[in-house]
């Protein structure tokens, strides 16, 4: 998979986007969804990555800088029909090496907590993230699972 800016004003990502707002939205109760929309990506404090293999667009990832030490991983997701093949695990190591790069001491995410977001809490539980506490505004709510990664040491 190559990965390259994201480009938020390309149709393919945009309507990749809209799927995985809308389905993550779909699959949590009101209230609890937090996937970011084009805008919310279109933010300065926000690095979007898009996954290509050939020409066919198969990821996305995103980096929301929180603080100077404390970073947030951001619409995760990948295409239904390029599942189970490292995708995702290649995108979330790009933004943990992003991540680190801007010398992050932690990168914490949300993800949501019923059967169907249980691949991508396995995804980030094999790449050494942990259960935590709300962070950033998050509130506990038993519709979310919150996770960190400490990088420094790493």
């Amino acid at each position: 998979m190559q990965i390259r800016p994201g480009d938020t004003y390309d149709p393919r990502v945009i309507a990749l986007l809209d799927h995985h707002v809308t389905t993550a939205r779909a699959q949590t109760a009101p209230g609890s969804a937090h996937a970011l929309d084009l805008s919310g990506l279109r933010a300065p404090e926000i690095a979007f990555w898009t996954g290509w293999d050939g020409e066919a667009l198969v990821a996305t990832g995103a980096l929301k800088m929180l603080s100077a030490g404390h970073g947030e991983v951001k619409s995760m997701h990948t295409v239904q029909t390029a599942r189970r093949r490292g995708f995702a695990g290649q995108m979330l190591g790009h933004i943990v090496a992003a991540a680190r790069a801007r010398g992050l001491a932690r990168l914490s995410l949300e993800t949501g907590s019923s059967d169907y977001f249980k691949p991508a809490c396995a995804l980030y539980r094999a790449h050494g993230f942990v259960d935590c506490a709300p962070f950033e505004g998050y509130v506990e709510d038993p519709n979310s699972l919150f996770l960190t990664l400490e990088l420094s040491g790493r």
